[in-house]
């Protein structure tokens, strides 16, 4: 039991901040005072009083951003800032359409690290799992559809932005039907199953006003952009090579991504689509040429309706050869290496949500030396859903809309009837750099 001591303590009368005194500053004069107390029993009292609210603070007003001194010498790493997101109100409210294992695992987590976005609405088929899932991240009830009233969202003031995490072949029916209820639409990757898809899903949200978006999260990443950086400014010089590599061993269990009807087909659009995607991002231009084959393993059941492997090659108006290979049977694999005149950009992990490493080597003066940049460990789909939000209060158009996801579509086609004729196929020129990207993002989202 706690008992006062019977010796007088020194009166202290500076116990908070007065208005004009910043926290630093009344830190270092209080703690001169308690220093002279002593172990009285004042410090668990005075620390009580100092974090106790101020019934009369009012309201703050203007950007709520908060700036604190460096903890850090000049010599060392420089830690964050502080996270500073928007008030909740200010926030752009996004409703989930599908609750796999994406939007579980990722997207929905990723909502936490967000300063722009939140969850306000979840669309599923399986109401029992979406019960559970509202009252895990605090959703109304009357914010939970299924996808029959998934029209209804028209109604709900909070839902800004519909992100659509559905199998491949449902993104182009759920983007009509969201463009339709008067919502901007942030759709997964691949865009459709076919260019034909991708073309009536961005007039659809054209003539509804509305913003599409396409979740390239490579895009967003701060290594991935680092990388790109690097190749536009020709740091290393030109960059002649590109090889890029994303493998993964499916599951034997007859997943959708095994069924051509909801998947479109099998590595090239669900990972290799990152392998040409990437490619593009990092050299800005569009591929003159593609050449394919395709194999798959007869006797995996797995693969009697999609293809297993896939390796492709683009060619650029530059020069620039990229050579792509992907695959579902494979040990796990998710890398690119940029080879410049003057030095080389390794991405190994590139493709994943964690744990992405870049190193970078080159020869200043005849003398090599590899380079480890530190991993920012940004989220990934938190900078995406953040850049997307920014949009809509911006009125951008988004760095990845749904002109970026139609030309991939349109080239991935060109592979398969590369691999299906076995001969190289033309792709129209396109003279501009970045010609169906819309505005970067920020410093801040990258």
């Amino acid at each position: 039991m706690f008992q006062e001591s019977s010796a007088a303590a020194p009166e202290i009368t500076d116990l908070e901040p007065r208005h004009d005194e910043s926290r630093r500053q009344f830190i270092n004069h209080a703690g001169r005072g308690l220093l002279a107390v002593g172990v009285a029993g004042a410090l668990p009292l005075a620390a009580a009083k100092a974090a106790a609210p101020d019934a009369a603070l009012p309201p703050a007003t203007g950007p709520l951003d908060i700036k604190l001194p460096p903890l850090e010498a000049d010599t060392d790493p420089k830690g964050a800032d502080p996270f500073n997101p928007d008030a909740p109100e200010r926030r752009v409210g996004y409703a989930l359409v599908g609750l796999g294992h994406l939007t579980l695992n990722e997207i929905l987590p990723a909502f936490g690290q967000c300063k722009h976005a939140k969850a306000v609405a979840l669309v599923s088929g399986d109401p029992e799992k979406m019960r559970k899932v509202a009252q895990q991240y605090g959703i109304k009830p009357s914010s939970c559809y299924s996808y029959q009233t998934y029209d209804q969202l028209k109604d709900n003031p909070e839902v800004e932005v519909i992100y659509i995490v559905l199998p491949n072949s449902m993104h182009h029916e759920f983007t009509l039907r969201g463009a339709k209820a008067g919502k901007h639409i942030l759709c997964e990757k691949p865009m459709a199953n076919t260019a034909k898809e991708c073309e009536e899903m961005i007039a659809a949200c054209k003539k509804a006003g509305k913003k599409l978006m396409i979740a390239y999260r490579i895009q967003y990443e701060p290594l991935n952009r680092a990388a790109m950086k690097l190749v536009r400014d020709k740091t290393y010089g030109a960059t002649k090579l590109l090889q890029m590599v994303n493998c993964q061993n499916q599951a034997h269990d007859q997943q959708w991504r095994h069924k051509k009807a909801l998947a479109g087909g099998g590595a090239l659009p669900d990972i290799g689509l990152y392998c040409l995607n990437t490619t593009r991002f990092l050299l800005g231009e569009e591929p003159t040429e593609v050449s394919a084959q395709i194999y798959s393993t007869p006797s995996d059941a797995r693969f009697k309706e999609v293809e297993e492997n896939v390796t492709f090659t683009l060619r650029f108006p530059s020069g620039v050869i990229s050579q792509c290979t992907t695959g579902y049977g494979t040990f796990n694999s998710k890398a690119y290496t940029v080879h410049a005149e003057t030095g080389s950009i390794k991405m190994d992990p590139a493709f994943p949500y964690h744990g992405l490493r870049q190193e970078r080597v080159h020869a200043p003066n005849g003398k090599q030396l590899k380079e480890t940049p530190n991993d920012p460990m940004k989220n990934q789909f938190a900078l995406e859903m953040d850049h997307m939000a920014e949009c809509v209060r911006q009125n951008k158009t988004p760095y990845t809309p749904g002109e970026e996801g139609l030309q991939d579509q349109r080239i991935m086609e060109a592979i398969y009837q590369s691999a299906r004729e076995n001969k190289p196929v033309k792709l129209p020129a396109v003279a501009k750099l970045d010609a169906f990207r819309g505005e970067a993002p920020t410093d801040e989202e990258a």
